[in-house]
């Protein structure tokens, strides 16, 4: 069954935000990050990483490693998809391989790469940038 929900969040409460939504995930999920650049993508994720392991010293934007996965129960594959421009280029990098069961899988610019994302892919929205409130929407699939 399909839902959705849509929130106005000013910036200071975005980690209140991030531990509800992590609180919703299990390890097998995945979750794809949608946005302008400079809407709250990476930010979201470091406040989810923090939600679920404590800490989020490790949390960087991997748009040029293009993955980077965070230990700890469950694990976080984080994916940056800027730079992609075919499937192929995900395949040759193995970007597949990081929708592991155990970890929850989060993946920036997902839109570059829709085949991609498993069935069942939570798909967050962000809009707005800068010192402004972000309207964030989620949809389950």
């Amino acid at each position: 069954m399909a839902s959705e929900t849509d929130r106005v969040i000013d910036l200071k409460t975005l980690p209140a935000y991030a531990a509800e939504l992590a609180a919703t995930l299990h390890p097998g999920d995945a979750v794809a990050l949608h946005g302008d650049l400079g809407a709250g993508k990476t930010t979201l994720v470091r406040a989810l990483v923090r939600a679920l392991h404590g800490d989020d010293a490790a949390v960087s934007s991997p748009t040029f490693v293009f993955r980077q996965r965070y230990a700890g129960s469950p694990p976080v594959e984080h994916l940056d998809l800027f730079r992609i421009e075919t499937p192929a280029d995900a395949v040759d990098l193995g970007l597949e391989d990081a929708f592991d069961p155990a970890a929850i899988t989060v993946v920036e610019w997902a839109e570059r790469l829709p085949g991609l994302l498993p069935a069942g892919t939570v798909h967050v929205t962000i809009a707005g940038t800068g010192e402004a409130p972000r309207r964030i929407s989620v949809r389950r699939l």
